[in-house]
């Protein structure tokens, strides 16, 4: 039984990667990678806000430089188009995952719902 539910998982994998919304999010990736300038962008974009979920996951607080730098930042980035697109695609991506998940732990909210 354990076998088929990775196998299953192997092929949800593959048949992801043929979805025309992974497509549109791996092209808007590639489109926003050809621009160097937006892609160091959006790279110190995910570094700040890793840093700034460390943070916050020890305990501390944010500077107010790091809420200015994260203001500033965050608005080169809803300046820029690509970085914008790449945005909306992920999005869209997001919400098939989500859907994914909530099917997948269907039998454990199940489980709980009948302690009730």
């Amino acid at each position: 039984m354990t076998a088929n539910i990775y196998d299953s998982a192997n092929q949800i994998e593959r048949e992801i990667r043929q979805m025309d919304e992974f497509k549109a999010l791996q092209a808007a990736f590639e489109a926003m990678k050809a621009e160097e300038e937006s892609f160091n962008l959006f790279r110190d974009f995910q570094e700040l806000q890793m840093e700034l979920q460390q943070k916050q996951m020890q305990g501390l607080e944010f500077s107010e430089e790091d809420a200015t730098k994260a203001q500033e930042m965050a608005a080169k980035v809803q300046e820029t188009a690509v970085i914008q697109d790449l945005m909306q695609k992920e999005q869209a991506f997001s919400m098939i995952v989500n859907d994914l998940n909530r099917i997948i732990m269907k039998p454990v909210q199940e489980l709980y719902q009948m302690g009730e």
